[in-house]
This record gives C-alpha cells, structure tokens and sequence, in this order.
C-alpha cells in the first residue's frame, strides 16, 4: 500500500446538512456544534472587549449590551435568518446577543470601536470576480478567508437545505449563519472585510450573505445588499450563473458598485472609491501595507486571459502576499479559500492555509 501525500494527509474541510425549516436549520447547527460554538463564542466576546481587535478594552457586559441593541434590526431585516439563529443559539447554549458577536465579528467589532475611538486592527482576504473573456470559459468567483488565528479550526461548510428557497452551499464558521457560498440558482457570493469609521447598531454581514443566497436572481441579490441597513463596513462580490456580476463597497453611510465588464475586479481591505474613502477608518500602516500589497500581487497573477481553476488556486495559494500565516501583533492568518464557478454550479472549498491543504469539490447534483 502506498504512503499518504502530504495533501492526502491533510485535514479536510467538514460538511453539515441543514435541512428543513428555519427553526430546525438552527438546532441541527447548534446540536452538531453545540460545545465549539460556546467556545468560539468566548473567543469572539474575548477578542471584542479586551482591545486586541476593537482598539480599547471594553467591559464584556458593555459589548453584550451592543450586540443586543442590534437584534431588532436583524429580525427585521431578515425573519427567517434570525428564526434559525435564535434556534442555533439555543440549542449551543449560548444567547442571542453572543450569536450576533460569534457569527457577524467582523462587523460588529465596527460598532464597539465607534464606542472606543480605536484605530482598525484588522486585514481579511483577497477575491475577485473574474469574466468570462478572462476566463476559459464561464466566470468566476475566488477568494481567501483571511481572520485571526483562532477561527482556523472553526471552518465548516455548510450544505442548506431550506424550504421554499434555494439550496446553498456555503462557507462558514460554527455558529455563523455564512460567510462565502452559491446556491443552485447560480447567485454566488463573497466577502472581504472592511472597516467603517462611523459603525452603528444594524445588521451583521453574515445575514446579508445568506440573504443573498435566498435569491433566484442578480438584482435581487444585489438590491439584498444595498437596502441593508448595515452595523459596518464589508466588501461584497456578487455574480450569476450569466456571467453578470457587481461589486459592493458597502459602508453604513455608503454603498458604491461597480459592475463587472471585460477585466477582472480584485479586492483586499481598504476602500477603492473615493466616497467610500471618506467613511472609512484609520488603520495602522502596516495592515494598509499589506492590503495594498495584496491588490497589486493579485493583479500581477490575474492580469492575463485564460484564468482557469488551476490558476485561481495558486492565486490563493500565492507566498509572495496572498496566502496570510499568522505572525504577531495581529495573527491573521488565511484561515481557509473558496473558488465558485456560478454557471457549471460547483465550488471548490479548503480547510486551512491553501498553500498547504488540499481544496474539496461541491456541486449540487452530486
């Protein structure tokens, strides 16, 4: 019998089925994960309150009070999506208020640093749409996950099953509702992190997302991110099973689109429009550094036609600035990458640091 390679050696990615109504979406999340997600919650309230991220210590009953006062906002934005957190929080042990913080952090954390007058401590992932005339053949959507550390071992994909909606593959944490993902009705979409000046009580990315995906067209799925009534500051890429695809700079006094045409749109952490500019954070130079340099590398490996599967996967892979490892003060790390291709219905999903794991194929007929 022949030895493992390395990359067979490595870990996979998880999969979990949530079926059924929103209600028992939530339980089987919670109930799955019941002891990771209490864990990964502490974490999150940790990292929100104690100054590492938010820029200034708050005390944690201070920063469950915020998460609170944001409830209403995404029960209204969307019921079912909040029906299937509250029955997740529920079923891990953990309080509605602490499951906004566990799955929208990155948003959230907008909002404790308008309480604390901090400076941005935070720099995630790097995508891009790429059209078909770059393409070999229809287009696609990549990108790392880029966070501290400690969320690494919390990656999940997520195989939901609603009623009465599409069905969606998406990449996640435990606890969170979804991160990146596509649904069979050829809507795919990802993230990256930004950060807004001014954060404000509203609704977390995490709901946008899924919200997103709950949609059977292009304009539905962008008209999701624009009318949100966002807590802070996230960049959002949205293509269809066509071709067609936008993205968003999408801060909670702004939103600026940009509609994909002949050339890739690449995106790291720092706004490109100039309005947007103007209601985003102070950051330290070393993040922006690294976010700049990020968009630079990725347009020199994206800036030739004939962009295929192999190609993105050494672009999330790329040492030069890319593929993130963990190194103090910040520890960021790239905690895990999707590739989606809208038209053919598949994703290509990996655990982990890509330079070193192995990707997993998704696709609904399978």
């Amino acid at each position: 019998m022949e030895a493992a390679t390395p990359e067979e050696e490595a870990p996979r990615i998880r999969r979990l089925v949530l079926d059924g109504d929103a209600a028992q979406r939530g339980a089987a999340h919670g109930d799955a994960y019941a002891r990771e997600i209490r864990r990964y919650t502490r974490d999150r309230v940790s990292l929100a309150s104690d100054g590492s991220w938010a820029g200034r210590a708050l005390e944690q009953q201070d920063v469950l009070h915020l998460a609170g006062s944001m409830l209403s906002a995404h029960r209204h934005y969307a019921p079912d999506l909040f029906e299937e957190m509250e029955a997740m929080a529920a079923a891990a042990g953990i309080s509605s208020a602490e499951a906004i913080i566990v799955g929208g952090f990155t948003d959230f954390v907008d909002a404790v640093r308008e309480r604390s007058g901090a400076v941005h401590e935070e720099d995630d992932c790097t995508a891009v749409l790429v059209p078909e005339a770059f393409a070999d053949g229809p287009g696609w959507l990549a990108q790392t996950w880029d966070m501290h550390d400690s969320a690494t071992q919390h990656v999940v994909l997520l195989d939901i099953r609603p009623r009465g909606a599409p069905r969606a593959l998406v990449f996640s944490t435990v606890g969170c509702l979804g991160q990146i993902g596509i649904n069979d009705a050829g809507i795919a979409v990802g993230i990256n992190n930004l950060a807004a000046a001014r954060g404000v009580p509203g609704v977390t990315w995490p709901f946008v997302v899924r919200k997103v995906l709950a949609q059977r067209n292009l304009d539905d799925a962008l008209a999701c991110v624009l009318e949100a009534p966002l807590t802070g500051a996230h960049h959002y890429l949205l293509m269809d099973a066509e071709g067609r695809g936008f993205d968003v700079e999408a801060m909670p006094q702004h939103r600026a689109v940009r509609e994909l045409a002949a050339e890739p749109l690449i995106h790291t952490n720092h706004c490109l429009d100039e309005e947007a500019l103007r209601h985003q954070a102070l950051r330290p130079p070393d993040l922006l550094a690294s976010s700049e340099a990020r968009l630079a590398r990725a347009g020199e490996l994206l800036r030739d036609p004939g962009v295929d599967l192999e190609r993105l996967m050494a672009f999330t892979r790329d040492p030069v600035a890319i593929c993130q490892r963990s190194k103090p003060p910040f520890h960021i790390e790239s905690s895990g990458a999707a590739i989606m291709r809208p038209a053919a219905g598949e994703l290509w999903a990996v655990w982990g640091l890509p330079s070193e794991n192995r990707y997993d194929h998704f696709r609904f007929d399978a």
